[in-house]
């Protein structure tokens, strides 16, 4: 019974990986139920025995793509320290890595705004923001704590020069979007203090 249990929960955690980097790259309207299914390598009909709703898997992988980025920013904390895991964060969110790998990266940039639309998933969105932005918050840059007001501007600097570069396309609009913002970002002192 137990290595059945394992099973099906290996099998779930499969599917919201799937459905997270789906939803990331073609959005969540145009993310289906039968490719989610098949980029995890199952059957339509096993769906229903993890999700009620697809509407509910959805939810559950934007839940674990805002999870992946905080576990990643952790990791950089704990590893190098507050003022390396920002500086890598800034870094690799205003990456061509991340404008070019949507499926990777930060749902609010990939799927914000069709969320905001919808009203379906506020709650989720609204969670995984204040994630980043406590983690921000509690970090630091120049020597300076960052504080909330600080975090709350560089997550929607982050978040704007991503869909305005990726929007743009490829091109210079795109390169001085990324350029602009990166020194920006702090304000002229480092933060706020709050």
């Amino acid at each position: 019974m137990r290595k059945s249990q394992e099973a099906t929960a290996q099998s779930k955690a499969r599917i919201v990986g799937a459905a997270s980097r789906m939803v990331r790259e073609r959005g969540i309207e145009t993310t289906s139920v039968a490719d989610v299914m098949g980029a995890a390598g199952m059957t339509n009909g096993g769906f229903y025995r993890h999700f009620r709703s697809k509407d509910e898997m959805i939810g559950m992988a934007i839940r674990a793509a805002f999870a992946e980025l905080a576990e990643r920013y952790d990791r950089r904390s704990e590893q190098n320290g507050a003022e390396a895991a920002v500086s890598a964060y800034v870094e690799e969110y205003l990456s061509e890595g991340h404008l070019d790998h949507p499926g990777l990266g930060c749902p609010m940039a990939s799927a914000g705004a069709e969320a905001a639309r919808s009203g379906l998933f506020s709650q989720e969105f609204a969670a995984g923001a204040e994630e980043m932005i406590k983690r921000l918050a509690n970090g630091s840059h120049g020597g300076h704590a960052l504080g909330r007001t600080t975090a709350i501007r560089c997550l929607a600097a982050l978040v704007g020069a991503v869909v305005i570069a990726r929007a743009a396309g490829r091109g210079p609009l795109r390169d001085e979007v990324l350029a602009a913002c990166k020194p920006e970002l702090f304000g002229p002192t480092g933060g706020d203090g709050d």
